[in-house]
């Protein structure tokens, strides 16, 4: 018997229009349902605002204008991932949160040349499950230094 153990990565999938994406779950802390943003002038336009979540000031980020995409209007299956990367903590609006997978680490592939250019920069790779090809964040890129640091420090300040 040569079993081989692969590696396994736990990842929150959710969807932004028809694509579905994922980040792992070691840099999520809650998914929530979408509660007042408080809008704070001067922002990009993809900060939507912050919210105030368990006393938490967190910032809140629009991922459909993010990556470009046609802001939609909210529903009832749009959620906010509270994510964490490093001492940041902002939550990602997304049209909806479908569920929470592990994944062999061998079978995340590189990002395809397909891709939108404009998202293309914040993938890490994607993955392909049964019928599923899944897009693999990476929120460093995402949650850009210049960009949402800027917009962040400002909030906490």
């Amino acid at each position: 018997m040569n079993e081989t153990l692969s590696a396994v990565m736990k990842i929150i999938v959710f969807q932004l229009k028809e694509k579905e994406y994922a980040i792992p779950v070691s840099q999520v802390r809650s998914i929530e349902k979408v509660q007042h943003i408080t809008r704070v002038p001067g922002t990009v336009s993809f900060v939507k605002g912050v919210i105030n979540l368990r006393g938490v000031v967190t910032p809140i980020i629009d991922l459909r204008n993010r990556f470009g995409l046609d802001e939609t209007v909210y529903s009832d299956s749009t959620r906010v991932i509270i994510a964490a990367l490093e001492e940041m903590e902002v939550g990602l609006i997304v049209d909806a949160a479908n569920d929470v997978i592990d994944i062999p680490t061998d079978s995340i592939e590189p990002p395809p040349e397909i891709v939108g250019v404009l998202e293309a920069e914040y993938i890490n790779g994607v993955v392909k499950i049964d019928k599923r090809l899944l897009i693999l964040l990476e929120l460093k890129k995402v949650l850009d230094e210049d960009d949402v640091l800027k917009a962040t420090k400002g909030i906490e300040g």
